[in-house]
């Protein structure tokens, strides 16, 4: 009788991850998601999301319930942090989660597929508390990116994510001592917060003009157009939930 295969501990850390986020946003967090239609069935498009709460949990419940719900990969760009933890490296290698490309998965985006970007960065789950849902500046490669191969750009909002890690300050011997841009203080297990994630209707990317200056200038249009629109979007559901726990 043939031995089954044993299993790798990546494929073990990556199965317990996805039915930790799957169970963290459907029964912890609560996420309520609206506007999955306007993500296309087929073909490619880029996702930009807002980035906040102090270990950037975010990214992952929304991978996860994007990778749920849509039935097609969703392949997220990811800082190298992620890359060093051995768990979250799992996870991230096995859903294709990438890093170190300057042009934010340009190949991707040409073979039809799907991309998501949170371009605030490291300044969106660094922000303090005091500051939540303002969010920091966009880094415009994804319009770029966007330009350049034609695809929609989709914006998407998270809230919740504030409240359920809040960074209430920063340690920097532990930053230094970890090679992370900020240590943050923080509750030690995430906080039941009541989340909204809402896909706002696409975006679409302009021609990239003939001259640098032109270029330049349209990229930077599509890049604060779609801040606004997630900022704008942002806003409005902060203010129609009557209490961030329920």
């Amino acid at each position: 009788m043939a031995e089954s295969n044993p299993r790798s501990l990546d494929e073990i850390a990556t199965d317990a991850l996805d039915g930790v986020l799957g169970w963290l946003a459907d029964e912890y967090l609560r996420v309520e998601v609206s506007g999955l239609g306007n993500i296309p069935e087929c073909g490619a498009a880029m996702l930009i999301a807002n980035h906040s709460g102090a270990w950037g949990l975010d990214a992952f419940v929304l991978h996860n319930l994007l990778h749920r719900e849509l039935g097609r990969p969703v392949y997220f760009y990811a800082s190298q942090v992620v890359f060093r933890m051995p768990a979250l490296a799992s996870y991230a290698r096995h859903h294709g989660a990438f890093a170190d490309d300057p042009t934010l998965g340009r190949d991707r985006l040409t073979d039809g597929h799907l991309v998501g970007v949170f371009p605030e960065g490291f300044d969106g789950v660094g922000k303090p508390f005091s500051q939540r849902y303002r969010l920091r500046p966009f880094s415009p490669g994804f319009a770029v990116t966007a330009m350049q191969t034609g695809v929609p750009v989709i914006p998407v909002s998270i809230v919740g994510a504030e409240e359920t890690y809040p960074k209430l300050g920063s340690i920097a011997s532990l930053a230094r001592r970890f090679d992370l841009p900020y240590f943050p203080v923080t509750t030690l297990l995430p906080l039941p917060a009541k989340w909204r994630i809402t896909v706002g209707e696409p975006v679409p990317a302009p021609a990239p003009p003939d001259s640098f200056a032109e270029r330049s200038a349209a990229t930077r249009r599509l890049c604060d157009a779609v801040w606004i629109t997630v900022q704008g979007m942002v806003d409005r559901d902060v203010r129609q939930r009557t209490h961030p726990f329920w």
